[in-house]
């Protein structure tokens, strides 16, 4: 018998995943087999995507707009993107920076992939968004934890972060509002951090803020494209999967520097040469048109944010600190007894709620676990119930 001997090459073994996927798979398979499950594993708004946003896209392929788009994307909305910007935070962006690209992922591979080599360090936010670590790892590049601190609030510490640059260090990625956490950065932290950065000419920063308009209790966001000093090494990932709730659409935006666009714009050319017309059109339709929906979203998910940080702050060992911003929770489970991991995937075996375990977004994130309540009340309720259920009835294994 002919054994098989294809080889691929290394890298490909230090790729790692995102588990929210997998657990949304079982819960998926759980259901199908006649199971009741409630999950808060996934990170994706249970709204619909605004009506005028559909309309768009429907009549942009009535319109005939069926080929192949620019590589970068289309001008009017790169255009409709720098218009945004400016109306939010009052920053001045010129459109031929902008980039669209299928989603969010694209923007970190891209950086990742430009800065990730052998004998390089990139520092990334941890606990932080898995695929941060994994593409790192896949670069050959040395990947450097900057803790999440719960003490904190889940913000990152400046200090922290500027202790852990080195000669080799060639990227920072920050992600405030973060995603596991839910924790906002406060604006003093920022300023500390961009004043450290000129220290570091040699290091380029890659902010992540897909987030940027889901923040609460009266706080804003401080966007890094705020500040000029920074701005020719400076990437901003964001995109209209969250806040318009389009996670199927594959639709984000970054901004470059001018001394990078081309090579990503190239990358483009070879990896996934453009973002289907349709979608581009309905992202003009999301940024230009009418933001009730994000208003709606955002109160609907304030409301969550409050029941989801009682209900868990009322569970044998449990805490859990007010999330400012994304739509997750990170409750401290230490001291129920049980490891993360285990417990989550008991919760979901046994209880059928569907969690994710602290250690899927790093090596500081033992002891807890992430829920998402971008949910309705009633499913957070019914999970609360049963997880509060669960820790009163059941022994860590």
């Amino acid at each position: 018998m002919r054994m098989n001997t294809l080889t691929t090459v290394a890298a490909f073994d230090r790729i790692g995943e995102e588990n929210a996927f997998a657990v949304l798979a079982r819960a998926t398979a759980l259901a199908a087999h006649g199971r009741d499950i409630v999950n808060l594993g996934i990170g994706q708004p249970d709204f619909p995507t605004p009506p005028h946003v559909v309309e768009a896209a429907v009549k942009a392929l009535r319109d005939g707009h069926h080929g192949y788009t620019p590589s970068v994307g289309i001008l009017p909305l790169r255009e409709a993107v720098a218009r945004d910007l400016d109306r939010r935070f009052g920053v001045a962006v010129d459109p031929d920076l902008v980039m669209i690209v299928p989603g969010g992922k694209v923007t970190m591979y891209a950086a990742i992939r430009l800065f990730g080599e052998p004998g390089a360090e990139i520092l990334y936010p941890d606990p932080g968004f898995p695929i941060y670590r994994s593409m790192i790892e896949h670069t050959g590049a040395t990947p450097i934890p900057v803790p999440a601190r719960e003490e904190n609030g889940f913000a990152f510490s400046a200090d922290e972060l500027l202790a852990l640059i080195t000669p080799r260090t060639r990227l920072i990625i920050i992600n405030s509002p973060a995603n596991p956490t839910g924790g906002v950065t406060p604006a003093e932290e920022i300023d500390k951090l961009v004043a450290g950065l000129e220290a570091h000419p040699h290091v380029a920063i890659l902010s992540d803020e897909i987030y940027d308009q889901l923040i609460f209790d009266g706080l804003e966001h401080r966007t890094l494209l705020a500040y000029p000093e920074i701005r020719d090494r400076l990437i901003v990932l964001n995109g209209w999967s969250k806040t318009y709730a389009m996670t199927g659409w594959r639709l984000g935006w970054s901004i470059w520097p001018k001394a990078l666009y081309d090579d990503v714009r190239k990358l483009a050319v070879n990896a996934w040469s453009c973002v289907n017309a349709a979608t581009q059109y309905a992202g003009i339709a999301a940024l230009d048109g009418p933001q009730d929906a994000v208003e709606h979203m955002r109160a609907e998910f304030d409301k969550r944010r409050a029941l989801v940080t009682e209900g868990l702050n009322a569970l044998p060992g449990v805490s859990a600190v007010t999330p400012k911003g994304a739509f997750y929770a990170f409750p401290n489970v230490s001291r129920t007894g049980w490891k993360a991991k285990p417990l989550a995937s008991a919760l979901l075996e046994e209880a059928g709620v569907a969690v994710i375990g602290g250690p899927d977004f790093g090596v500081h994130g033992e002891g807890y676990i992430r829920l998402s309540y971008a949910n309705s009340a009633a499913n957070i309720s019914r999970a609360l119930e049963r997880m509060h259920a669960f820790l009163s009835e059941r022994a860590p294994a």
